[in-house]
């Protein structure tokens, strides 16, 4: 029997790839989808098929809220004024003292 330490790795492990796989899918083609898993996942039954289109459902709603999260982010950086950087001459290494 694994040690639960084992068994988190290896389910980190999976996360992460999960997560790479999700990462390469185009946020265009999942928008596409997003309708009509919603609606399916509306139509409550307790299938494992239902399951998976609430996963789903939220895949693609994380990807876009990552995305979302992202571009303003970008934005920020790229709208902020570029902050001055020190030069040596800038720097008093000489102190007033009263």
């Amino acid at each position: 029997m694994k040690s639960y330490a084992a068994r988190e790795t290896k389910m980190e492990k999976t996360l992460n790839a999960i997560a790479e796989h999700i990462l390469m899918l185009d946020e265009a083609s999942l928008t596409a989808l997003w309708k009509k898993y919603k609606t399916r996942m509306e139509s409550f039954d307790t299938t494992r098929e239902w399951e998976k289109s609430v996963i789903i459902f939220f895949i693609i709603n994380a990807v876009r809220v990552k995305n979302q999260i992202f571009n303003d982010q970008v934005t920020k950086q790229q709208t902020k004024p570029p902050e001055h950087k020190k030069t040596p001459k800038d720097i008093s290494y000489l102190k007033r003292i009263k």
